[in-house]
């Protein structure tokens, strides 16, 4: 199994990256190589602070870095030395099954979009990020891959929804939702109405309904299907919600004196309850459709979330998922 890691995406990099890719290397004995991409020198001097040393953790150069304020599109036909570009490029060539990278989205779809191709009947890929709720996790699909999509794209990512969910969660029928403004099936805009109304007729899928922002975190859903436009603000609007309360909750725990000897009482239950809702637990979001495993990780991922974005991608290769794609993709009209 060889896996190719951006190692200079993100915005802790190389450091969070090159300690996740150790933690990961450790855990997982599947992995036989790993790919670490960017620019050599910096990235041997910072191994070498560290004392990573492992033979199966090899460096392949790139002269150039992404930027989050450049252009996706543009740094792939200006930066073709890129960190990103490279590691996507081992995938092309066969070199490696799998890319992951913490740094610049839109890069990583651009790159992955163009250099891999979409599978077999896909039209469009998407990213599925994992969504913890009350049931256990719901895959949000797509979370910003487009932000202008048919209501065939949507079929499609609800059929890869399902799959990942099938395969990597080991659901048996994964329930199905479509994001909209109201439960009833009137509600929503004429893309979602378009894309309930094949939803519907689909057999091979447990398809709920509507579903409103609040019951992706309460109702028992596997998979949320909605456009890019709509998934991104969800995400963002959700994580800044949770950053919010957390400083509030923080706030008022050490108010007084009293409150604080309490928040100590209760601190094994905030943990166990931040762990519960962390991305660090959940590394990171396939982006699913394309032609190679692609893993795309938050900016500020920790080595531990670096950790697990490294095995989503070896459990994504190890179960077959973009096969099962295709072959479920090829039974729907």
């Amino acid at each position: 199994m060889k896996i190719a890691l951006d190692a200079m995406g993100g915005d802790f990099a190389p450091g969070h990256l090159l300690e996740g890719a150790r933690l990961a290397l450790a855990a997982y004995p599947a992995i036989t190589t790993l790919y670490l991409v960017g620019d050599a020198p910096q990235l041997q001097s910072a191994m070498d602070a560290m004392k990573f040393s492992d033979p199966r953790a090899v460096i392949v150069h790139a002269s150039e870095v992404v930027a989050m304020t450049d252009s996706a599109v543009k740094s792939l036909r200006q930066k073709k030395d890129s960190s990103i570009a490279v590691a996507t490029d081992l995938v092309k060539r066969g070199d490696a099954q799998a890319v992951v990278s913490a740094g610049h989205t839109g890069a990583a779809v651009a790159a992955a979009t163009v250099k891999l191709r979409t599978l077999d009947g896909v039209e469009r890929a998407g990213i599925l990020s994992p969504f913890p709720n009350l049931h256990g996790t719901c895959g949000l699909i797509d979370a910003g891959a487009n932000v202008d999509s048919k209501p065939i794209h949507l079929v499609q990512h609800a059929i890869m929804g399902h799959v990942f969910s099938h395969t990597m969660h080991r659901v048996a029928r994964p329930i199905v939702g479509l994001m909209s403004n109201g439960e009833e099936e009137g509600k929503g805009s004429e893309l979602s109405k378009a894309v309930f109304a094949r939803l519907k007729e689909l057999p091979l899928l447990n398809f709920h309904g509507n579903v409103e922002g609040r019951d992706l975190l309460n109702l028992p859903l596997h998979v949320a299907v909605c456009d890019g436009f709509v998934g991104n603000i969800l995400l963002k609007g959700c994580e800044g919600t949770a950053k919010a309360f957390l400083a509030v909750l923080k706030e008022q725990l050490t108010a007084s004196p009293g409150r604080k000897v309490l928040a100590g009482l209760l601190k094994p239950a905030f943990k166990a309850a931040a762990a519960r809702m962390s991305y660090e637990s959940y590394g990171g979001s396939p982006l699913l459709g394309v032609n190679g495993v692609v893993i795309i990780a938050h900016g500020s991922s920790s080595p531990l979330a670096m950790k697990n974005a490294l095995r989503v991608a070896t459990e994504m290769i190890q179960h077959s998922v973009n096969p099962l794609i295709e072959d479920l993709i090829g039974k729907i009209d």
